[in-house]
């Protein structure tokens, strides 16, 4: 790295959006110093490795020079020593994980960071390349190693086939050897000696070393060998591995005692060799002796850790390892003590206090009469494995609010159905009704469409869907608003409107703008506790490039400008950097969430539009709105078009809710049809089957007790291929969508329904539009 608290890092993304956005995050990080070179385009970023090294790249696949996968193949061959951080969208995950399967060591989804997750994760990804060209190195010196010693090194299987040789011993090669058992190579009786020892390796789990002799044409050589048990990821036993020593020259000095001391040293000095070997692990690895003192400690554990060799040997491992004795880590070693072997989840202490989480597996290690001498210890670092099954959980309770979720909004919707029809059908059946009551009425009516849209902007929340846009006035959100702030404010603040005539349109979801415009006007009303003046105000404009070049969220073309301004206490400068934080709040304990502004902003940009903010304190507070303008007409709404009376038509309503039952019969006798009704799935193919000549149409709900709405359908389409349906529910989810469209009922009616979108819905169906 660049230095110790330094990251150097080449930014490779054409969204300056983006850009700012990294930027703005690495700012708020103060354990460490960003050093970011952004560029926009690959091949900038192939001239800059040229010259330059960085620490950690931070790609985008989607570039103007470049796309897909071959960007990170272009960028990995360019700088094969620096790792790459994939930067994705929600959507681009696929590639990502492919990306990640060609060498990047992590990708990040955009708008899903904080600035010390993106630290944490270059951090991560600079260790973990360090550690790959390690392991490299490491397995280059064990291949010297290997070739320049007498070892023969071998891997069996658990039928003690060999699957892996390598330095064979004089006579074989390693053609000869591969696929074949000991039987097929060594005499028999040698043969079945070291298959013994090998099943008891595999039945045990515990390793072991003899002396064994094999005998070939009256020619006797004599090894030294060692059986470890091979494990997979899962420390599932899947066969042996052996080191053997060809000791034959030793056997024959042992009658020279001096001989035999040198050779044995000799042959110690070979195990130490092969102890060596064990550095090339990641994992760390210990041995300790019954009095708990260190006596031999690899380079994992030195990795992992902290602490050199040196300065671990002859410690107290518990504590060098431990902040205090538990009564955890006594158990773990009586059990090794008594059964030979222990393993699991350990909380460890590194040589800087970092808490580590471990798998750690101990075995009791055996002297040569069989005595316990040592206890050998692997440990797996698990800490970040942890981290990523905790965010699943996550993920899986978030999931399962969905689904409350879903079920809360279906409960809701029915019982919105028929509010929003019976205040549709009030002003007909009092059409005399005075100026008051029609006004009720009215509000009524209003408020009961936008609680459906709101529970329908829930489930849509819940879900991950996002908002229908579709082209529309603001003028007449804007005039909406004012209406309900006059009827619900103090008197003591006075509302004030300034929209043009000639405002233009927008693409947007009129219940998210509607939304954020009432999250605004709610904070001016609480600005201003003892009265004021509340304006809410439109323009259009024409964004230019300079304009454009001092504010980064904008671009070049029209916008419509939408400004909330009150006359209130007004907003303190060190306030005001920290108003769109989610769960930041100035507002006493139980008056607010801390949600409203963060909600405003996200809508708007979802929107591709930014919010500006002027304020100084005990003046006047303006929030700008810019929201991009569009050309067209303004999106007519179901509610808007004009509906017909029917023709004594008979309509099949199936719903298990009593209230919609009663009021979709009265809004339907009202407008000239005639209504059956059924309770469930049953009740309606009975009905249908006994009347199928004279029901015109069939309304059903989706989600029906005894026999749910999608096979009743199926059915009804069996009796009369030709049935005309409408599909209703609660849940309009893409899936319950899908499902409807694949049995060819193409008209759907979401809950709660107006009178009007119910007949307009029904001319449809009559009609034989799709």
């Amino acid at each position: 790295m660049a230095g110790e608290n330094i990251i150097k890092v080449l930014l490779i993304e054409d969204n300056p959006g983006d850009v700012l956005l990294l930027q703005e995050l690495f700012k708020e990080v103060t354990t460490v110093v960003v050093e970011l070179m952004p560029v926009e385009r690959l091949y900038e970023a192939v001239n800059y490795l040229t010259n330059e090294t960085f620490d950690v790249i931070l790609l985008d696949l989607s570039l103007p020079d470049s796309q897909g996968l071959q960007t990170f193949v272009i960028a990995r061959n360019q700088a094969k020593a620096t790792p790459i951080i994939v930067l994705t969208g929600i959507n681009d995950e696929t590639l990502a994980t492919s990306a990640m399967q060609q060498g990047a060591q992590d990708y990040l989804v955009k708008g899903q960071v904080t600035g010390d997750l993106l630290v944490r994760s270059m951090r991560y990804a600079i260790e973990r390349q360090r550690a790959d060209n390690a392991l490299r190195q490491s397995e280059e010196r064990f291949r010297v190693a290997l070739k320049n010693s007498p070892i023969f090194v071998y891997n069996q299987d658990k039928d003690l086939r060999y699957t892996w040789v390598y330095n064979p011993p004089s006579g074989l090669t390693v053609e000869k050897i591969l696929g074949k058992q000991d039987l097929d190579i060594i005499p028999v009786e040698d043969a079945q000696h070291l298959i013994a020892i090998k099943r008891g390796v595999l039945t045990t789990g515990i390793g072991t070393r003899e002396e064994v002799s094999i005998t070939i044409k009256d020619t006797t050589r004599y090894y030294d060998l060692t059986v470890e048990p091979l494990r997979n990821e899962t420390q599932e036993i899947v066969g042996v591995t052996c080191a053997s020593i060809d000791i034959s020259e030793r056997q024959a000095a042992l009658r020279d005692q001096q001989a035999a001391l040198r050779e044995r040293k000799l042959a110690e000095e070979k195990i130490r060799e092969q102890a060596a070997l064990l550095d090339v692990t990641t994992d760390a690895i210990c041995v300790r002796d019954l009095n708990n003192q260190i006596i031999f400690w690899n380079k994992g554990a030195e990795t992992l850790y902290g602490w050199q060799a040196t300065e671990a040997w002859g410690k107290n491992a518990s504590e060098l390892l431990y902040d205090e004795p538990s009564p955890e880590i006594e158990a773990a070693l009586l059990q090794a003590i008594s059964k030979g072997k222990w393993q699991g989840e350990l909380t460890k202490l590194t040589k800087t206090n970092k808490e580590v989480l471990v798998a750690s597996r101990w075995t009791l290690v055996y002297d040569e009469q069989g005595k316990p001498k040592s206890i050998l210890t692997v440990d797996t670092d698990i800490t970040e494995k942890k981290h990523l099954e905790a965010q699943l959980f996550r993920a899986q309770r978030l999931e399962s609010i969905g689904t409350l979720a879903s079920g809360i909004a279906h409960d809701l919707n029915n019982i919105l159905t028929p509010i929003l029809a019976g205040a549709q059908l009030l002003p007909l059946k009092f059409p005399n009704a005075d100026e008051r009551t029609r006004h009720l009425l009215e509000i009524l009516e209003i408020n009961a469409r936008r609680g459906a849209d709101l529970v329908k902007q829930v489930l849509s929340f819940a879900r991950g869907v996002e908002g229908k846009h579709i082209t529309l006035q603001l003028r007449h959100i804007i005039v909406e608003i004012a209406k309900i702030l006059k009827e619900t404010f103090p008197k003591s603040i006075e509302i004030s409107t300034n929209v043009p005539q000639d405002l233009w349109m927008v693409s947007g979801d009129s219940t998210q703008l509607h939304q954020v415009l009432m999250n605004l006007c709610v904070n001016a009303r609480d600005a201003m506790s003892n009265g004021g003046t509340l304006s809410i105000s439109a323009e259009n404009m024409l964004i230019d490039a300079n304009y454009a070049r001092m504010n980064l969220e904008a671009k070049e073309g029209p916008y419509i400008v939408i400004t909330v301004s009150d006359t209130g206490v007004g907003i303190p400068k060190e306030v005001l950097d920290r108003i769109f934080e989610p769960f930041f709040t100035t507002k006493d304990v139980g008056q607010g969430t801390g949600l409203g502004l963060s909600t405003v902003l996200g809508i708007v940009k979802s929107h591709g539009g930014f919010v500006n903010v002027y304020s100084e304190p005990e003046s006047v507070t303006s929030f700008k709105v810019y929201l991009p303008a569009v050309g067209g007409m303004e999106t007519r709404s179901p509610e808007n078009l004009p509906s017909q009376t029917g023709h004594g038509e008979l309509i099949l309503v199936v719903d298990d809710e009593a209230a919609i039952q009663e009021i979709t019969t009265t809004s339907l006798e009202a407008h000239n049809y005639k209504i059956l009704v059924a309770s469930d799935g049953i009740e309606a193919i009975a009905l249908y089957a006994q009347n199928r000549d004279k029901i015109s149409a069939v309304l059903m709900d989706i989600m029906l007790p005894s026999l749910d709405g999608l096979t009743a359908m199926r059915t009804l389409q069996k009796i009369n291929p030709q049935v005309r349906i409408i599909a209703s529910s609660g849940l309009m989810s893409d899936n319950k969508l899908s499902a409807v469209a694949a049995i060819g009922v193409n008209t759907f009616l979401s809950k709660p329904y107006t009178v009007n979108e119910l007949l307009l819905s029904l001319q449809k169906v009559l009609s034989g539009a799709n």
